[in-house]
């Protein structure tokens, strides 16, 4: 949600917010974590990353600029290497949201298009909750069926059981 105030991207960019919100033309927005299956499913997908591809740089919620006015926080950003600065200008390898309850699809669908836009070439989707996956690719979001997740050159890989392990 929203909150209604208009502020610049400078004061947005030097102000410290708890929790931590996105900014989109102008207006913070909330984003919807903390909640237990949510915080381990980004904790498994962390982990499993990190040991298996110790050359990637994979972290929790980087604030991403995906256009001039709008700054994302996907829940885990998977890049090849750190960024320049100390917020993201560049597509990640892989963006990945984790759904909550209050997540409306609407949102999720408007994020990761602008994921797409900015060039991001894996994007990927998972609901604890159901314990499903998916991948958003050619502006639509598509079931992952099988037992894993790959990037679109097969080079990385999750499992179903990496992500969703109690």
């Amino acid at each position: 949600m929203a909150t209604g105030t208009l502020i610049s991207v400078e004061e947005y960019l030097n102000t410290s917010y708890s929790p931590d919100m996105e900014y989109v033309d102008g207006e913070l927005t909330e984003i919807h974590v903390g909640d237990w299956l949510h915080s381990l499913v980004q904790s498994n997908i962390i982990f499993a990353l990190r040991s298996k591809y110790p050359h990637l740089k994979v972290l929790p919620e980087l604030r991403s600029q995906v256009r001039e006015t709008r700054f994302r926080l996907p829940d885990v950003c998977v890049l090849l290497q750190a960024p320049t600065g100390k917020v993201l200008t560049d597509a990640p390898l892989i963006a990945i949201e984790i759904l909550s309850e209050e997540d409306r699809m609407s949102r999720l669908i408007e994020k990761l298009a602008e994921y797409a836009t900015k060039g991001t070439p894996n994007i990927w989707v998972f609901d604890p909750r159901l314990r499903k996956m998916f991948r958003f690719h050619a502006n639509a979001l598509e079931e992952i069926t099988g037992d894993t997740i790959t990037t679109d050159d097969r080079a990385i890989e999750l499992s179903r059981e990496e992500i969703f392990r109690d």
